[in-house]
């Protein structure tokens, strides 16, 4: 199994840590706090080792944060959109239209730099690349929440919980039919010479598929729309959290481990014995799952992306949420580390991408050190001395000039 698996990161609304005042301060030290430790897990996932190299059993990084951080960075993109779309009462009229157009431009200029970093990025498969840039998906993530952008919170939910059965499904049943694609990490000539197979790629087979991911994305932004500066709420989001990840983990060992499930995908996946499969389990697949048989949308390992691992990420992502918010209360201030990271994790993270791309991190765990350590004293200084990140602060620049040309000199409502 590789060392280096895949990746995570963006910054989905970290503009709008920029305006809060007063109370909503804390609210956002939380948010990007949690944002923060994403970043790290992130980081650790693609260079760290995943396995033991004496008992070959996963190591604690690797269960920690495979598949986590990208669901936890996906989750706290929906947060950020509700908090720059209007927070818990969502905006209306031509504000609404321009939020619209203003999270168009933000997803086209975040998944430009992504396509960008890509061209740098070494290797084309699973094994080679240092990491899988999760940039270019996260631009067609915001294009397809724009018509989510004023539905309530409730209306939210249910098309999370939608999302996280169809998708899967969908990927189950399209993935034969669909156009394979070569590079792990697309590049702009790939969506000009091979069209169809990047938009099914980041739609349905690659390593963040974009239709599944919504799941994460509605439920963020469903939870950006709660009153989020209450501690109830905020205890509500742990405990709601822990329940839901729980019931999809017991689930699902239920289905793999109790009633057969284990022996139906051994018997029915030809080439996998049992050791192959329950490598599926606690890796991930590699390239993609198998779709032989439905039980594989039972598992819930990283990177499956079935219900099961959707709805487990979303409740580990909600619980993290909850309890950093929790801890912003009284402990903001030990937070800084963290949430400075977290509201520039853009910035972070693309800097994060060019550093691997030099590919001199492999097996030298050091260098874990070196990348969070070099983020976190960068990102605490820029965010004393300057505030918002450097791309973060070209991002949200030019998403406000769209703005303001759909806005003209009518009043917001």
């Amino acid at each position: 199994m590789p060392t280096t698996r895949t990746g995570a990161g963006a910054a989905a609304g970290n503009d709008a840590s920029a305006a809060a005042t007063g109370a909503g301060k804390r609210r956002l030290v939380g948010v990007d706090a949690a944002r923060g430790l994403a970043l790290i897990g992130m980081i650790s996932i693609h260079i760290m080792p995943s396995w033991d190299p004496v008992s070959f059993e996963p190591t604690a990084q690797w269960t920690v944060f495979a598949g986590r951080s990208a669901a936890l960075f996906a989750l706290l993109a929906g947060v950020g959109l509700a908090f720059s779309t209007g927070g818990r009462t969502p905006h209306t009229g031509r504000t609404m239209t321009a939020d619209r157009v203003g999270v168009v431009v933000r997803a086209v200029l975040i998944a430009g730099l992504g396509l960008a970093i890509n061209e740098v990025i070494p290797g084309d498969t699973i094994d080679e690349v240092p990491a899988v840039n999760i940039l270019v998906y996260y631009g067609v993530y915001f294009l397809l929440a724009i018509p989510f952008l004023s539905l309530s919170g409730r209306a939210l939910f249910a098309w999370a919980g939608f999302f996280a059965l169809a998708g899967p499904v969908l990927m189950h049943v399209l993935r034969e039919t669909l156009p394979g694609f070569e590079r792990h990490n697309p590049v702009l000539g790939d969506l000009l010479t091979a069209p169809a197979a990047t938009a099914a790629q980041l739609l349905l087979t690659g390593t963040f598929p974009a239709l599944p991911y919504l799941a994460y994305l509605l439920a963020g932004l469903a939870i950006g729309r709660l009153d989020l500066g209450q501690a109830q709420v905020q205890a509500r989001l742990v405990v709601g959290g822990v329940v839901l990840a729980a019931a999809a983990w017991v689930v699902s060992w239920v289905l793999i481990q109790q009633a057969g499930g284990f022996e139906q995908l051994v018997a029915r996946t030809p080439g996998l014995d049992e050791e192959l499969v329950n490598d599926i389990i606690v890796w991930g697949p590699e390239p993609a799952l198998p779709t032989t048989t439905w039980w594989w949308l039972a598992v819930a390992g990283p990177y499956t992306n079935t219900p099961m691992a959707l709805l487990l990420g979303l409740g580990s992502a909600t619980a993290v949420l909850g309890l950093f918010l929790l801890l912003a209360r009284g402990a903001g201030r030990w937070l800084l580390p963290l949430s400075a990271m977290g509201s520039m994790t853009l910035t972070v993270y693309s800097a994060h991408l060019l550093g691997l791309s030099a590919e001199v991190h492999y097996d030298q765990p050091v260098w874990f050190l070196i990348h969070v350590g070099v983020a976190l004293v960068f990102a605490l200084l820029w965010r004393l001395a300057f505030g918002q990140g450097p791309l973060e602060r070209v991002v949200a620049g030019i998403v406000r000039a769209a703005r303001r040309l759909v806005l003209g000199r009518q009043p917001r409502t």
